[in-house]
């Protein structure tokens, strides 16, 4: 599968171009007004975490991606199907969605995603990676249609989606992770992995993954 790498966006980049209005297009400027008043339980509900796995297995992987992110989309295609069926499946790992995107196309793609009931949001992620050559490089505008297309085939409405693209304070709360994430395991690019409170970078082979795991059984 080949991609094409958009130009990187760190996060110290977008910062000042969300608060100047640049990188965003004018809907994300201009929140919906029921989702500029979030309540408490729609904060409560974006801080669930985005799992799979038994609650109780022994190792805990964090994964954190960006969802334009070329890197990721390979991981997603190739070695997480086999971690699935081998560990997560089976309860030896739990695995945890993460946010970390790297412009904003990718910030706008995960606010979506936590706009969807947590049941169905890791079979989004993985949807989005699959096709990320279909919506994530679209000229333009276009990668909104593209990804109002694929929200819908989620089951989403589409008040619920512009809503969570308009929603700031769901975009400051994914910024806030990110920003979490780079202070607590210096992370500075994606796909990164936290293996039991241990952080791994990079892509890998699934045999090289669950080297990074001893004690498996």
């Amino acid at each position: 599968m080949s991609h094409r790498s958009p130009a990187p966006l760190h996060r110290r980049t977008l910062l000042p171009l969300l608060a100047a209005g640049l990188a965003a297009p004018a809907v994300l400027a201009r929140p919906a007004r029921a989702a500029a008043a979030a309540t408490a339980a729609q904060t409560a509900a974006w801080e669930t975490p985005r799992s799979l796995g038994k609650a109780d297995a022994k190792f805990v992987v964090e994964e954190w991606f960006s969802l334009t992110c070329t890197h990721c989309a390979d991981f997603s295609q190739t070695t997480f199907p086999k971690l699935r069926t081998k560990l997560i499946d089976t309860g030896k790992v739990r695995w945890v969605f993460r946010d970390f995107p790297l412009d904003k196309v990718a910030l706008q793609a995960a606010q979506v995603a936590r706009a969807l009931p947590p049941e169905r949001y890791a079979a989004f992620v993985l949807a989005l990676f699959a096709d990320q050559d279909r919506w994530a490089f679209a000229s333009g505008a276009n990668y909104a249609k593209a990804l109002w297309q694929m929200a819908a085939l989620a089951g989403m409405d589409r008040p619920t989606f512009d809503a969570a693209i308009g929603d700031n304070d769901l975009r400051d709360w994914i910024l806030a992770q990110q920003t979490m994430a780079e202070k607590n395991w210096k992370i500075d690019a994606t796909p990164s992995f936290v293996i039991n409170g241990r952080m791994v970078a990079g892509e890998m082979p699934y045999a090289q993954f669950v080297k990074e795991m001893p004690g498996l059984s």
